[in-house]
């Protein structure tokens, strides 16, 4: 079923499919993509993980690692449609870039452990997922290893993701037996030979039983969820496979059901199937609501339409050896080799010199994309992550990605005193690539400070600029991100702001009362910060624009709390007297106040140290448990789960993220490199004893 499609610039966007690769570390994503770009003929040669040969794991760092660590795109063909295609990765260090990926896709495929089932990463990418708004269908892969069961997968999928499975194929043998599928929809078995291709048959008669006793448990399912099946159903007494292939699309589409399938990529069993599931299951571009901006405050929507106005946003950003690469995908319009576009957010234009297909680390020139396309372009000299391009005449903002917080922080510096301006320049162009990545100077030491989502994150960065400015650098003991919030606030704070000293004076004169932002179950403001601000002014003691210079000046104070310099979380002021001048009060004069009136709040009420905590799920052999409690205990560990699988227990507890350095090693010397471990940030809690100022400045 290979076509030469690939081989065309453009495909209409009803024959387009934008879909990610989504799962936790080592479930087989980047080997489902391969098995996939094999089968579509966009390679020739099947490469392989553990060989370092694969297509999308091309950085040197990808291969020597064995992980992916950068979302590569790749395109390929399957029956007569495009498929642009990420495979993101897997580590939890490295969500931002399925953020990114997924804010400009409109499918993807969950790829999950059939031996595993749902692990904490898969987790985190579904919820992702959701709020993205992205449809996904399932694969679980692996069903060829000692352990696999299905509908031990299955079960996982609907206890952790709380979804609705509906499994369209049952397997045919388990373990190293496992040979092929049954299509429960057409109700024919699949088997593969050794050399990956495969025929279509009859339902073996030990299966078939089972088989029509799933399909019944399918039609049922979906008829619960479906209107047109429960119809049908309710008249038939069953339900057709036409019926069923709409319901499931419906449903894959509105996020009420996730279709699953199953095979093992890595014997090239099961992919087809999987293919035609990603064709007839997941939307196009015209299939998802048409994308939203906004310009001069007012909303506007862009259809799927080639003839339509351009806007793109831009996902990702690569420094290559060619020059600047920028990945886009095309929302509506056309873009063309030559064109003047408009950098929307920046008001910058640029010209756009070349136009790419992606293949991940390669590239193939076409004159121009169109709607529903996810292309390269070289030529654009200053467009970031997030921008959104499109035509000068027609301007238009797309919301973009968002970027988490970085939570560790190292100090980096040029071991020669030549190379200082060489660094500035490679960290530049770093954080040009990758947005969670930030870079300060602490205003106490100095010193340069590499923040990012964790420690394999960091090191992935330094060991970048290492290999591609060939720098010498040294670098610090990472820092972790803490924060401070209030135990105990103060009422009726009283601050009076006076400066006389010739000409206009100022004035201002504030009442504040603090609280912890959790004492009624408030959330902040914007969801970010944890701070809320109100008034209770009467009278017009404080006019309103005042009012919002105060709020300005509390704003400006949480970036350095009483304890460490820390940022402050978690906090509610009100607002609730002041006074003004006739003359000599303004809103500068009453954001100073409002400034150092929280100052001085803060101080006076008490205070906690938040530090960062980490979900960790830690996997070892039986005969190590103790020991890994033992040391999970001495890091600060709260256990809050136990679990054993074949001969190995499942740990899951959460820990602070500074006591996490080093555990990679520690865990390796325990487990004679038999065990594993992953974190998920969860957010802070307070931390035991009080950290000194200038400790872990994050």
């Amino acid at each position: 079923m290979r076509t030469e499609l690939h081989r065309r610039p453009t495909s209409p966007p009803t024959d387009v499919r934008n879909l990610g690769i989504l799962a936790h570390v080592d479930a087989g994503k980047t080997t489902v993509t391969e098995r996939i770009l094999y089968l579509t003929g966009a390679v020739h040669k099947q490469g392989e993980v553990h060989d370092g040969t694969t297509v999308t794991d091309f950085d040197s760092q990808e291969r020597d690692r064995g992980i992916t660590i950068f979302a590569a795109a790749v395109s390929c063909s399957w029956d007569g449609h495009r498929i642009n295609l990420i495979d993101t990765p897997g580590h939890v260090d490295f969500s931002d870039e399925v953020e990114r990926s997924l804010r400009v896709l409109d499918g993807a495929i969950a790829v999950i452990d059939a031996v595993a089932g749902v692990e904490p990463q898969s987790e985190s990418v579904w919820r992702q997922a959701d709020r993205h708004g992205v449809p996904r269908i399932a694969f679980v892969n692996k069903l060829d290893r000692a352990g696999a069961d299905l509908d031990t997968a299955v079960a996982s999928i609907r206890d952790r993701l709380h979804t609705v499975p509906l499994v369209v194929q049952l397997p045919i043998g388990s373990e190293d037996r496992f040979g092929g599928v049954v299509d429960l929809l057409r109700m024919r078995a699949l088997l593969w030979a050794d050399d990956g291709t495969f025929e279509e048959g009859l339902v073996p008669d030990a299966l078939r039983e089972e088989a029509l006793r799933r399909r019944r448990l399918l039609e049922e399912t979906v008829a619960e969820l479906h209107p047109a099946a429960l119809e049908e159903f309710c008249a038939e007494s069953s339900v057709s496979e036409q019926t069923l292939r709409a319901a499931l699309r419906d449903l894959t589409r509105t996020g009420e059901g996730v279709v699953v399938l199953c095979g093992s990529a890595y014997r090239n069993r099961g992919v087809e199937p999987l293919l035609e599931a990603v064709v007839a299951y997941l939307p196009s571009p015209l299939d998802v609501p048409p994308v939203r901006g906004t310009l001069d405050g007012a909303v506007q929507e862009r259809p799927a339409d080639p003839a339509a106005p351009f806007a793109a946003l831009v996902f990702k950003v690569n420094s290559t050896a060619t020059g600047r690469l920028t990945c886009l995908r095309v929302y509506s319009g056309t873009i063309r080799k030559g064109d003047t576009v408009l950098d929307a957010g920046a008001r910058r234009h640029e010209r756009v010199g070349r136009i790419l297909r992606v293949q991940a680390g390669r590239h193939t020139d076409v004159d121009a994309a169109v709607a529903g396309d996810i292309v390269a372009v070289i030529g654009l000299k200053a467009a970031r992550a997030g921008a959104t391009l499109c035509a000068p005449a027609a301007p238009l903002v797309l919301e973009p990605p968002t970027a988490a917080d970085p939570v560790v922080s190292v100090a980096v510096e040029a071991r020669r005193r030549t190379d200082t301006e060489r660094l500035v320049t490679a960290l530049a162009r770093l954080v040009e690539e990758d947005p969670s990545l930030t870079v300060r100077t602490d205003p106490e030491t100095g010193q340069t400070v590499l923040s990012g989502m964790g420690e394999l994150h960091l090191e992935v960065a330094v060991e970048k600029i290492r290999r591609a400015h060939e720098l010498e650098i040294g670098v610090g003991r990472p820092q972790v991100a803490y924060r401070e919030t209030v135990a105990r606030g103060v009422s009726g704070l009283v601050y009076r702001h006076v400066k006389q000293d010739g000409g206009a004076g100022q004035f201002a004169h504030v009442v504040l009362d603090t609280e912890p932002l959790g004492s009624t179950g408030d959330d902040g403001a914007d969801g970010g910060p944890g701070f809320v601000f109100r008034s209770t002014v009467v009278g017009g003691r404080v006019p309103q624009e005042y009012v919002r210079a105060v709020e300005a000046g509390c704003r400006d104070a949480l970036a350095e709390g009483p304890l460490g310099g820390h940022p402050v979380t978690g906090l509610r002021v009100t607002l609730t007297d002041g006074a003004t001048h006739s003359k000599d009060s303004s809103e500068m004069a009453f954001r100073t106040a409002g400034r150092f009136a929280l100052r001085e709040a803060l101080r006076a009420g008490a205070m906690v140290l938040l530090e960062p905590v980490a979900e960790v799920t830690v996997t070892v052999p039986d005969d190590a448990v103790g020991g890994v409690l033992g040391d999970l205990a001495a890091r600060r560990g709260r256990v809050s789960g136990s679990t054993a699988r074949a001969g190995t227990a499942v740990i899951t507890a959460t820990v602070p993220l500074a006591e996490l350095f080093g555990y990679a090693t520690r865990l390796r010397s325990q487990t004679q490199g038999r065990g594993t471990f992953t974190t998920r940030p969860t957010g802070y809690a307070p931390a035991p004893n009080p950290v000194s100022p200038g400790t872990a400045a994050g």
